[in-house]
């Protein structure tokens, strides 16, 4: 009888405590921020990937790069590559297309590799020489740090960090990608 009162006491404990954490609200992040103006012609072309939120889409790439070009006054057309499981791997590549959604600044996006779905690609900081972009979306679920360059300057890759954790972001998620 005491060991089946106390399972009771255990199991109800239990139920109490997953309650009270399904109940506890999540954290709230403030709203992310955009950068105030994106050139775009300047943004326009090759990017290397520095470091990224791990994602599916990108399992097992290495040396990532991006390309960006004008279509049209509308639309630009995205390339991604990478290298598949190795740095001399098979290159893989998807092809996409992005749409400015905010004009005044240039720094929402759109963009489709598999249409009709379409993801959020907000530019949320930028070099001023345009020599570092850091991408995520407004749930900070992806997030990419870009550069004009194959590798970053250590410094440089620090203040970017800083600055993301500052934005609540988890930069423990963040996994530098092998370019080299």
């Amino acid at each position: 009888m005491f060991r089946l009162v106390s399972l009771s006491f255990l199991l109800v404990g239990i139920c109490q405590f997953f309650y009270a954490c399904a109940t506890i609200p999540a954290r709230e992040d403030p709203p992310l921020q955009v950068v105030n103006k994106v050139d775009i012609n300047k943004y326009l072309g090759k990017w290397y990937e520095i470091a990224r939120y791990p994602n599916w889409f990108q399992e097992n790439c290495y040396g990532v790069t991006a390309e960006y070009e004008f279509v049209n006054d509308s639309v630009i057309k995205v390339v991604n590559k990478c290298r598949d499981r190795l740095l001399n791997g098979e290159i893989r590549e998807a092809v996409g297309t992005a749409h400015i959604t905010d004009s005044s600044n240039n720094a929402k996006l759109k963009v489709t590799f598999h249409w009709p779905f379409y993801g959020d690609y907000w530019i949320i900081d930028l070099g001023e020489d345009y020599e570092y972009v850091v991408v995520s979306e407004p749930k900070r679920q992806y997030l990419w740090i870009l550069s004009r360059k194959p590798s970053m300057e250590t410094p440089k890759y620090n203040k970017i960090l800083e600055s993301l954790a500052k934005r609540n972001f988890d930069i423990a998620l963040l996994s530098l990608t092998p370019l080299t």
